[in-house]
């Protein structure tokens, strides 16, 4: 029977971590890095807290997924019909375009750190990530994406080295100023780059994918726990390291500048290498979720062949959009915007649109599931709670932010 149990966490590995390693992604690096450079360690503590905030939400994603056998647009057809599921679509497409964009903004900066042209990077990025996904089934994709991000570990070595010691870090991290508005900008900045409607959306449609049920609950649950961890992790690990490099009230203006943090601290040749595989890893496997996760959601409003197991001649409405997206996305990111600024409004931008989702999916769970994997009871009011509390602040600090 414990063989058994390994065998099923095995498996199940995969949607979660991969959801995660995305959430860890350019437009998270960039976001984070600002946040330690402008307010130093101010912002660590509520990236700690977001941990059972992002793990409540996943949980309610992979829930729905294993339950229902279906994706969060197609369950939303099936239980309120096309309108809504349409309303869902087009918060996604735009969640999903902005980080796109933003994932693209991070590679581009990858490119100029190393004297690279910006447009060729962005016909390689296209081009590679769509041979990936035309010619492998889900579990290759998952399995490409899985050892991109892993590539993020690198900023776990910078922040031990550039850390000045747990003395500072905490009496910084308790002085949070919840009234200045730049503070609670970068703060819905952060919150819309760790609890993510396309990374929910994404691991929901995953596990159905990838062909996991109820009886994989379990293990999907531990897998998503590790990977909040993990996630979380990376993240603090960066933002104490641009803490620490930069001191405070500085703002960065380019990619460049976030590489600082890491010559710094690692030297300029290793310094270098680091920020570009962790960078470009979390980029390229969140550009990877976020075209699937919007080319999922058209597939199931339209209710056509949605899968990564059909090939592009019997999935077009599948493949159509998500070339669409790298190709549209390639080419504003190669017309010179600005990347720090696209990174974090793109944040901000997903914490605005992340109350209605939660919304859907807490109805959802607890109205679209069969009796045992429905919520319900004191983790029913539990989940709401976090999920009410979490719109809110999201609300808040975007609006009080941009004003």
């Amino acid at each position: 029977m414990p063989r058994l149990d390994w065998r099923r966490l095995l498996f199940a590995v995969g949607p979660g971590l991969v959801a995660m390693l995305a959430d860890t992604d350019a437009g998270s690096v960039i976001t984070v890095a600002q946040s330690g450079a402008q307010w130093g360690y101010r912002l660590l503590l509520p990236n700690l807290l977001l941990i059972p905030f992002m793990f409540v939400a996943q949980e309610v994603a992979l829930r729905l997924g294993l339950g229902s056998r279906r994706g969060a647009a197609e369950l939303t057809v099936k239980r309120f019909g096309p309108v809504p599921a349409g309303l869902l679509l087009a918060t996604l497409a735009l969640s999903c375009f902005g980080a796109l964009v933003s994932e693209m903004s991070g590679l581009a900066g990858a490119a100029q750190a190393f004297g690279l042209p910006v447009p060729a990077m962005m016909a390689m990025t296209v081009g590679g990530l769509l041979l990936i996904v035309a010619t492998g089934s889900y579990r290759a994709v998952e399995r490409v994406a899985i050892v991109l991000g892993l590539f993020e570990l690198a900023f776990v070595v910078m922040a031990w080295r550039a850390a000045p010691g747990l003395a500072p870090i905490a009496r910084e991290a308790v002085q949070i100023p919840v009234h200045d508005h730049g503070y609670l900008y970068l703060l819905a900045a952060n919150l819309g780059t760790s609890v993510i409607p396309w990374a929910i959306v994404y691991q929901q449609s995953a596990s159905v994918d990838k062909g996991l049920g109820p009886a994989d609950v379990k293990p999907a649950r531990i897998e998503t726990l590790a990977g909040v961890v993990l996630c979380q992790t990376i993240t603090s690990a960066l933002l104490i390291a641009a803490a620490a490099t930069f001191g405070g009230g500085l703002t960065l203006d380019t990619v460049t500048r976030i590489e600082t943090a890491f010559t710094a601290t690692l030297g300029v040749a290793i310094g270098r290498v680091v920020f570009i595989l962790g960078l470009s890893g979390g980029a390229l496997v969140a550009t990877i979720v976020v075209c699937l996760t919007l080319a999922w959601a058209i597939g199931e409003v339209l209710d056509v062949e949605h899968s990564l197991e059909h090939q592009p001649l019997q999935a077009p409405w599948f493949y159509a959009p998500l070339t669409l997206m790298l190709v549209v996305g390639g080419v504003l990111v190669a017309s010179g915007v600005n990347l720090v600024s696209v990174a974090v409004a793109a944040g901000v931008l997903n914490a605005l649109l992340l109350p209605p989702l939660l919304a859907l999916l807490y109805f959802l769970a607890r109205h679209a599931l069969p009796e045992p994997l429905r919520l319900k009871g004191f983790y029913a009011g539990l989940t709401g709670c976090l999920f009410a509390l979490t719109g809110a602040v999201s609300l808040y600090s975007g609006i009080v932010g941009l004003l």
